[in-house]
C-alpha cells in the first residue's frame, strides 16, 4: 500500500511540475522594447540561465523580501527567517526542499488580494536598490556572448515571473520563465498555477518554450549552480555548471560538462565564443515573494 501511495505522490508531483512548466512557457515574459542582437539572428538556438547564485549572488527572493520589509509589508521577525535561509543558501550552496515548501506556503498567504501592478512596481524599485549590484559579471558576459551570436537568452527561475521579467529586462536579455501565480482581474488569488518553477518544472518549461519558439534543444545551452537543475541542464545540447554546488560539480565532472566558477574573487577572464557556445551554437537562451501576509 505504501508503495502505491509513493507512486501516486510521485505522479502528482510530476503532474504539478509539468503544469508549472507549461504555464511558465505560456506566460513567458518577453523583455519590453526590442532586443536586437548585433549578429544575424540564430533562430533555432538559445541560452537558458538560472538566476539565484548563477546570474545573481545569493537568492533574488531574499532581496525582494528585504525590500518588502523596508516597506513594512511584514515584521522584522519574518525577515529574520529569510536571513537564516539566505545564510544557509550562501554557505551551503544548496536549496532545501522543505524550505522551498515552507516558503511556498508563506507566499500563498501573502499574495492573496495584492495586485500584479502593485508588486511589479515595487519589484522595479527593489531591483534598483538591492539587486543591480549583485549580478555576477562573469555570468553576465556569458549571456552577452549568446546575444552577440544572435541567440535569444532566457532566465529560468523559481522566482515569480513578474520579478524575473524585470531582472531579464534590466540585463538586456530576451525574457524570463518563472513561477506563475494565479490571478483574477489583475489580483493574486493566493494559488500557484501548478507548482514552483523548480527542479523538473524548469525542464518542462524549457521544452514547452522550445516547442513554441521553434528551438532545437540540441543547439541550446543551459547554465545553473544547483544539482536541482540537472533535469534542465540535461534537456539541452550544452550544459554549463556555474558556481556549482557539490552535487552539480560531481555530475558535471562525470558528464564532461564545462564548469565556470566566479566566486573566487578573481576577475572573470575574457570569454571567447567557441568555449561555451560549443557544438550547440556553432552547429547551426514565489508566487510574488516569500513572506507572510502583512499583520
Amino acid at each position: 500500500m505504501s508503495a502505491w501511495r509513493g507512486r501516486d505522490k510521485s505522479q502528482e508531483l510530476e503532474r504539478l511540475a509539468a503544469l508549472a512548466g507549461e504555464a511558465s512557457a505560456e506566460a513567458a515574459q518577453v523583455a519590453a522594447g526590442p532586443v536586437a542582437p548585433p549578429a544575424p539572428p540564430d533562430l533555432t538556438a538559445a541560452a537558458f540561465f538560472d538566476v539565484d547564485n548563477t546570474m545573481m549572488m545569493g537568492a533574488s527572493i531574499f532581496y525582494f523580501a528585504r525590500g518588502l520589509a523596508a516597506r513594512k509589508f511584514f515584521t522584522s521577525a519574518d525577515l529574520a527567517g529569510f536571513v537564516w535561509g539566505q545564510i544557509k543558501f550562501r554557505l551551503g550552496g544548496r536549496e532545501n526542499k522543505e524550505d522551498i515548501k515552507t516558503h511556498r506556503e508563506r507566499a500563498l498567504s501573502f499574495v492573496a488580494g495584492r495586485t500584479v501592478a502593485e508588486l511589479t512596481s515595487i519589484s522595479e524599485e527593489i531591483y534598483d536598490e538591492l539587486m543591480a549590484d549583485k549580478i555576477w559579471s562573469g555570468t553576465r558576459a556569458l549571456a552577452q556572448m549568446h546575444l552577440d551570436a544572435g541567440q535569444r537568452v532566457w532566465l529560468v527561475t523559481a522566482t515569480p515571473i513578474e520579478l524575473a521579467a524585470i531582472i531579464s529586462r534590466r540585463l538586456g536579455l530576451t525574457g524570463a520563465l518563472g513561477t506563475v501565480a494565479e490571478t483574477r482581474d489583475g489580483v493574486y488569488t493566493g494559488r500557484l498555477v501548478g507548482d514552483l518553477l523548480h527542479g523538473r518544472a524548469k525542464a518542462h518549461a524549457v521544452r514547452a518554450l522550445a516547442s513554441r519558439e521553434g528551438l532545437n534543444l540540441k543547439r541550446c545551452t543551459a547554465y545553473s549552480d544547483s544539482a536541482n537543475d540537472i533535469p534542465m541542464l540535461s534537456a539541452v545540447g550544452t550544459a554549463v555548471a556555474v558556481n556549482p554546488d557539490g552535487g552539480l560539480r560531481d555530475v558535471a565532472r562525470a558528464r564532461g560538462w564545462e564548469i565556470r566558477d566566479f566566486r573566487t574573487g578573481r576577475k572573470a577572464a575574457k570569454i571567447g565564443v567557441p568555449s561555451v557556445l560549443g557544438a550547440g551554437a556553432l552547429a547551426g537562451a514565489v508566487a510574488a515573494g516569500m513572506a507572510y501576509r502583512r499583520r
